[in-house]
């Protein structure tokens, strides 16, 4: 099985049409991430009606950033078949998010060491 994989691998680079896929997903798979996501948006704009920053100040912006982290999560493992991808893939993908962590917290640095009052 492995040498038609390779095999078809190679006809793929010359321009041949039958690629045999590693992993199909099914359907359902794909509803139910559908469904996840319509749950992720509507949530979204529901808890954007509510005052949070009662809680603590930034308490919208970080539900709104929680929320749309679990939305990327599954496009990223589901639609763009992460989840069924080699160890290299997933460290690709662990290390743009690493790197946006740290884009994260060099924005977070500098917006947290200014003088309040001085945001616009």
């Amino acid at each position: 099985m492995r040498e038609n994989v390779v095999g078809d691998h190679e006809s793929a680079s010359r321009g041949d049409e039958s690629i045999v896929h590693d992993h199909v997903v099914p359907i359902p798979v794909y509803l139910g991430v559908f469904a996840i996501l319509m749950v992720g948006t509507a949530l979204t704009v529901i808890v954007a009606q509510f005052d949070l920053d009662k809680i603590f100040t930034g308490a919208n912006t970080f539900v709104a950033l929680l929320i749309a982290l679990v939305k990327t999560s599954f496009v990223v493992l589901f639609f763009m078949h992460v989840r069924y991808s080699g160890r290299l893939i997933w460290l690709s993908v662990l290390g743009g998010g690493f790197w946006l962590l740290i884009m994260f917290a060099f924005t977070m640095q500098d917006y947290l060491t200014r003088a309040p009052g001085v945001y616009h």
